[in-house]
């Protein structure tokens, strides 16, 4: 494996984990506050970061079994698991969580029960940003890591490690939530209405469907294959050319087979006067090329033709 393949798998892992350790502290305090406050958006963001803490150790499983030898059925390895289980992470867990979330929001303004001991929902909601900003701090940071320093939405298209796509949407979720139920906790005690506390809870769970939505789309492409970043491509195109035996690129593809493996295969015009032996070399020269000039384990195909 590079060396870029194995920071990338580095900044994967520390996401995941430190994600993991903060949804977990900040689960069990939510859901202490909700036992006093009997807040339905406390219980919303519970379930949240529940179900966040479950998404973690699904990434960890994924990753656990992705690294599985090749065998004669799966010739190209298991990389795709990773994939797989971020899907699985979008449809059940987002999807159930922010359903649940809509329903007890709605049950919420039917019987706009009070909130009680404000203080404790708020007092948890501060500390609970707090620790999914430093979790956040460290998605952003590990992403920078493995793409430069790009804007959330062209990270999310152009990232093909699933892990930290599902980390960076969490975090920035979790602190919108959060958001929204320290508005929801306030108004109900201003008010005296608690029937804000159910709004809250319902833009909690509307919050977490939308993004559910987008990370299914984003592991789904992931699933079906996607070529490789253009500058990426760009590199195996140059790579692929001597100038001398192959003069021309007739049809280039690319496909990741999992984060780190990418399948490159081409169609390659070569010169008429080249012998068999020529073309060897030259096919093995390209090979060398592309493997030194892109940052994943490669797959290499070529296909020679007369130009």
């Amino acid at each position: 494996m590079s060396k870029q393949s194995d920071e990338r798998n580095k900044a994967s892992s520390i996401a995941v984990l430190t994600a993991l350790a903060a949804n977990v502290a900040v689960a069990v305090s939510k859901i202490i506050a909700y036992l006093f406050t009997r807040s339905s958006s406390m219980l919303a963001e519970a379930v949240h970061s529940l179900a966040d803490s479950v998404n973690e150790v699904l990434l960890i499983v994924g990753g656990r079994q992705a690294v599985q030898e090749p065998t004669r059925m799966h010739p190209f390895g298991y990389a795709r698991n990773r994939y797989v289980f971020a899907f699985v992470v979008a449809i059940f867990l987002f999807f159930g969580s922010g359903a649940f979330a809509l329903w007890r929001g709605i049950e919420k303004l039917r019987d706009p029960e009070p909130i009680f001991y404000p203080g404790w929902a708020i007092a948890v909601l501060v500390v609970a940003m707090i620790f999914e900003g430093f979790a956040l701090r460290t998605a952003v940071k590990r992403s920078a890591a493995t793409q430069g320093n790009p804007s959330v939405g062209t990270f999310i298209k152009h990232a093909k490690t699933p892990e930290l796509v599902v980390v960076l949407l969490e975090d920035l979720s979790a602190l919108v939530g959060l958001s929204f139920a320290m508005a929801g906790v306030i108004a109900t005690v201003v008010t005296g209405n608690a029937r804000w506390d159910g709004f809250a809870t319902i833009a909690i769970g509307a919050l977490m469907v939308c993004i559910s939505i987008v990370l299914a789309a984003k592991t789904r492409s992931l699933l079906i294959g996607e070529a490789a970043h253009p500058p990426v491509h760009q590199a195996i195109e140059r790579s692929l050319t001597d100038g001398d035996t192959i003069e021309q690129i007739l049809d280039l593809r690319t496909q990741h087979l999992g984060p780190e493996l990418l399948l490159v295969a081409a169609r390659i015009a070569v010169d008429e006067a080249a012998d068999a032996s020529d073309i060897a070399r030259a096919i093995a020269a390209a090979k060398r090329r592309i493997k030194k000039a892109v940052p994943y384990e490669c797959v290499i195909y070529l296909e020679p033709a007369l130009s």
